[in-house]
């Protein structure tokens, strides 16, 4: 029996990929399997295009694996790699999809053995910002106008050549002071930091030039070194560092005042170009002559205004002559006129008070008749009163006892001081005051006799 076969109904067959879809799905789960991690090998055919990228193998004793590095992370690596060469390679784990190649692509480059001395480094680092030695707050400004300039290098260095270059163009005036020293190679740390602190206890320059040119970091790692970072801050004066190229930082950098890229551009920053100096210098002169004819111009004004505003001394007194007379004049006016108002309401006041004033004209001779009236009673009274008064004192002085006494008589009394007037009330032996015209006396009873009529 025949059957037919239809494709659509009865079977799927799998997905076809390509080359291009298989390569990309490989060099993806690559990437995820390998993160970015160190690799150390051996360069070997290395190639640098004209685009700038790098094409190299890297190799041990056993194995080799290809290696890019673009153009873009190659520029920062800070040497250039040779065959035999020794590194690490900090690299992403892919397959280049073109040829169906495995291979790696580098990020960063170093040679053998940096990994330990960047961990010295950054260790040293840690342990110096800890302590302050980095804060910015103790780094100092560069002065303003530069008149000397030291430099702690290398007599041989190319990078004071540049120095030397760089200033004599910028700014020739400046007096240079060379403290040689070792830039690299055993105890050249110990000697940089003897001509720091040299130029520190001199302190005959205005600020300081810690430089040298590129290298690997085992050749700039006189500058990592503890004694050198703590010379540079103790320094006396500013201190610049210019060690190795744009990429390259070291210890001293951190410690320095100011980094520069270069030591040209240490240069640079230490010392203002002379033809900017002038520049300025030109721009104030222009500045001042323009606010002095300012200050000028305003002068003259000022001048015009206060000599129209003068005028001679005798016009002055003159027109204060006039003041004082107008001043004067109003003085009396305003004095005079109350006066005259003040005159003016006081007559008007007579006139109504003359107006409503009694007569009294012959209330005063009625006054004066009835005082020289009172004034006859008076005496008329005043003379009877003194005739009675006088009959009442010759009464008085014929019943004055002591005009009875002057007559022989005697008023008897007594020790109480009682008169007495009868013998009843006198015993013998007691004692009688007698008061008599011209004084008194005590005297005894010797006997009481009655009066027997």
């Amino acid at each position: 029996m025949q059957t037919s076969f239809d494709p659509d109904s009865s079977y799927a067959a799998p997905p076809v990929l390509t080359v291009t879809a298989l390569n990309q799905q490989v060099a993806r789960l690559l990437e995820r399997t390998f993160p970015l991690t160190w690799i150390g090998g051996e360069i070997s055919n290395f190639t640098r295009a004209s685009s700038g990228h790098w094409y190299f193998t890297l190799k041990d004793d056993a194995a080799q694996v290809r290696a890019v590095m673009f153009r873009g992370r190659a520029q920062f690596a800070g040497f250039m790699p040779r065959e035999g060469d020794k590194v690490e390679v900090r690299a992403l784990v892919t397959l280049y999809g073109a040829r169906g190649d495995y291979q790696i692509n580098v990020e960063s480059i170093r040679r053998a053995g940096v990994g330990a001395l960047f961990e010295a480094f950054l260790r040293l680092k840690e342990k110096l910002g800890a302590q302050g030695l980095f804060d910015e707050d103790r780094k100092r400004a560069l002065p303003l106008f530069t008149r000397s300039i030291g430099i702690v290098t290398s007599p041989q260095a190319a990078a004071l050549r540049d120095i030397l270059i760089a200033l004599k163009r910028r700014a020739p005036h400046i007096r240079i002071v060379l403290y040689p020293s070792p830039v690299q190679g055993l105890g050249s740390a110990d000697k940089i930091a003897e001509a720091i602190n040299n130029a520190s206890r001199r302190a005959e320059v205005d600020v300081l030039l810690v430089c040298r040119g590129g290298g690997s970091i085992e050749d700039l790692w006189s500058f990592n070194e503890e004694v050198v970072a703590r010379a540079i801050s103790a320094c006396s004066m500013p201190v610049i560092a210019g060690v190795g190229h744009e990429t390259d930082f070291t210890i001293a950098d951190f410690s320095a005042d100011v980094r520069a890229a270069t030591p040209t551009a240490a240069a640079e920053l230490a010392a203002t170009a002379r033809a900017d100096w002038m520049a300025s210098l030109s721009a104030d002169c222009t500045d001042l002559r323009r606010a002095m004819r300012r200050t000028l111009s305003e002068a003259n004004l000022n001048l015009d205004n206060y000599a129209r505003r003068l005028i001679s001394p005798s016009a002055r007194i003159g027109h204060q002559r006039l003041q004082v007379v107008a001043l004067s004049t109003a003085l009396t006016h305003a004095v005079r006129a109350p006066l005259n108002r003040n005159s003016l309401t006081l007559a008007q006041l007579r006139a109504r008070w003359s107006r409503h004033r009694p007569d009294v004209r012959g209330w005063r001779a009625e006054i004066a008749s009835q005082q020289r009236h009172f004034a006859a009673i008076l005496a008329s009274q005043m003379r009877a009163r003194r005739n009675a008064l006088a009959a009442l004192s010759a009464q008085l002085e014929l019943l004055n006892p002591q005009r009875t006494l002057e007559r022989g008589y005697a008023i008897v009394s007594d020790s109480r001081g009682h008169v007495l007037r009868s013998p009843a009330a006198i015993r013998v032996n007691d004692r009688l005051m007698v008061r008599l015209a011209d004084g008194s006396a005590e005297v005894g009873v010797a006997t009481v006799q009655w009066l027997l009529e």
